[in-house]
């Protein structure tokens, strides 16, 4: 089996109000919209990828996970565009971790210093 996309879902009750919030959180468009009102995607890296899906049943309840480049960087563009990530927490060897949840309380978490191998 050969895998070329890893795609996270996240589940929201309002895709109008979530599409906006995401649209600001990534400081663009969606990549794709295959199923307007209730699917945007979000390209993230070359293979991984966040889709936005209508689902109100399941919304509040997503984790996903961003490693970024520069955390302090990232937590404060966030701010700039009004956006509320938590404090920056170092957690072990090195990582440190922010989160800031999208208007259904699904939690999105940057990491800093992320690696493969500790």
């Amino acid at each position: 089996m050969t895998i070329d996309h890893a795609l996270a879902v996240v589940s929201v009750s309002d895709f109008d109000r979530s599409h906006r919030w995401y649209e600001g959180f990534f400081n663009r468009p969606a990549t794709n919209v295959p199923m307007p009102g209730q699917l945007a995607e979000w390209r993230i890296t070359n293979g991984g990828w966040l889709q936005m899906h209508r689902e109100p049943e399941h919304a509040g309840h997503s984790l996903f996970n961003l490693a970024v480049d520069d955390i302090a960087a990232a937590v404060a563009s966030l701010r700039d565009r009004d956006y509320e990530p938590g404090d920056i927490v170092g957690v072990n060897n090195g990582v440190s971790l922010s989160s800031v949840t999208d208007p259904d309380g699904n939690i999105i978490t940057l990491i800093g210093n992320f690696r493969e191998d500790y």
